[in-house]
């Protein structure tokens, strides 16, 4: 059993804590190996933890925490691949990150087979020391920006927690509840300041995400470009793979940006024609993709009342979203308009495309919950949870009704001066 790990100190976080340094583990029965992946790591300044064997591995994930695993495959005993499975069956470390790191089975086979054991990577030996680092830096990172989200989840609870003894304390007598008004007044400051922290913050997470995902890109496209002629067909079909990862990871992070700014973006309301908004965007689907057969029905004249500029990139991503689910289909129909309930103006995009299971309906408008394949169709799943954030900050609500093959109806309204 080998513990190595650097004298960086880690930054201090909120509340005189600090981050502990993130521990990494590097399982392979070669000694050989294994200084060479802690040599290659060692510059990231986090703890490295070495394991000869699956069983020793395991030894060490009962009471610790890893930001990632580096499991060999050829090992006696206990191969890489039971060794992962085992590491899956146990609740602590069921999802902590596996990257195979092997010289031999670079058939699809034992890829596949690694994938279906839950690894986030396959990597084959000799490895080249500067992509090994940036996929291991990204889970690093991630742990640290992890670890930092919990010290703030901890001191919200801290303070709703105080809130809450100040609520009890309220029903003594008259004198105490003047002063435990003038504290939760304090204690509503002190929480909103902390919400606009963790704010900030989780849009710094996802801001500081990019930096090793483009080197990754970088470092991966860099390699295809300057030393294509000494890669295998297998080998540049890996570097097209994590280069198409990192950029979609990197579009993932732009939505999740996007997503971030509409809680800081200020309303500015006025009426507008919501019509005249969407018949451009229409517009320009069709020229994007002009060899489909669609048609666009914009009722004239929808009136509405908030933010245009909001709104328009809640319909937007409305119209992109029936746009895709038509794709398959021979015909395109999508149609916008509004509907009135007395004083109550709801507004509706409906289409004919692939639809969904009502069963599902409560998951569409939640960040990353795609109801279809990536296979099938593309996305983030970020879309649908712009509107409903969009939506919801205009006082109103939004649903959906479909079926599956037979299209998809969204309504939405906007508050109470909307639709005047």
């Amino acid at each position: 059993m080998n513990h190595s790990s650097s004298s960086l100190a880690a930054a201090p976080a909120l509340q005189s804590e600090t981050i502990e340094l993130v521990k990494i583990l590097l399982v392979d029965d070669q000694q050989d190996n294994l200084l060479s992946a802690e040599a290659v790591l060692e510059s990231l300044g986090q703890t490295i933890v070495k394991a000869e064997s699956g069983r020793e591995a395991l030894r060490h994930l009962l009471d610790e925490d890893f930001a990632v695993i580096l499991l060999d495959i050829m090992m006696p005993e206990m191969d890489g691949f039971e060794t992962a499975a085992l590491i899956r069956q146990r609740e602590r470390s069921r999802h902590t990150p596996i990257i195979f790191l092997t010289a031999l089975g670079r058939s699809e086979a034992h890829i596949r087979q690694g994938y279906d054991l839950g690894a986030v990577d396959y990597m084959m030996k000799p490895f080249v020391a500067e992509i090994l680092r940036s996929k291991v830096s990204v889970f690093v990172e991630l742990e640290r920006k992890n670890a930092l989200l919990a010290q703030q989840s901890r001191l919200l609870e801290q303070q709703n927690a105080e809130l809450q003894r100040a609520i009890d304390r309220s029903i003594q007598a008259e004198e105490e509840i003047k002063a435990l008004n003038r504290h939760l007044e304090n204690q509503v400051g002190a929480l909103n300041e902390a919400n606009r922290e963790l704010e900030a913050f989780s849009y710094s997470v996802s801001h500081d995400l990019r930096g090793p995902l483009s080197r990754m890109a970088g470092f991966s496209k860099a390699l295809l470009e300057f030393h294509s002629e000494q890669l295998d067909e297998q080998a540049s079909l890996y570097l097209n793979r994590i280069e198409h990862s990192a950029h979609r990871m990197c579009d993932l992070v732009d939505d999740l940006l996007n997503f971030s700014r509409l809680t800081r973006v200020e309303l500015s309301e006025s009426k507008f024609d919501l019509s005249a908004i969407i018949r451009p965007l229409a517009a320009d689907l069709i020229a994007r993709d002009s060899d489909r057969q669609a048609e666009f029905v914009i009722e004239d004249g929808v009136q509405a009342f908030g933010d245009p500029t909001l709104l328009r990139a809640a319909m937007q991503n409305l119209l992109e979203n029936s746009w895709k689910f038509t794709r398959k289909h021979a015909t395109t129909h999508i149609e916008f308009g509004i509907r009135r309930d007395g004083a109550t103006a709801t507004y509706f995009l409906r289409d004919d495309g692939a639809g969904f299971d009502m069963a599902d309906a409560k998951r569409l408008f939640s960040p990353f919950q795609r109801l279809h394949k990536d296979s099938d169709f593309e996305g983030t799943g970020i879309g649908l949870a712009i509107v409903e954030r969009i939506i919801r900050r205009h006082r109103g609500r939004i649903w959906a009704e479909g079926e599956i093959e037979r299209g998809a109806s969204f309504y939405f309204t906007l508050g109470e001066e909307s639709g005047k």
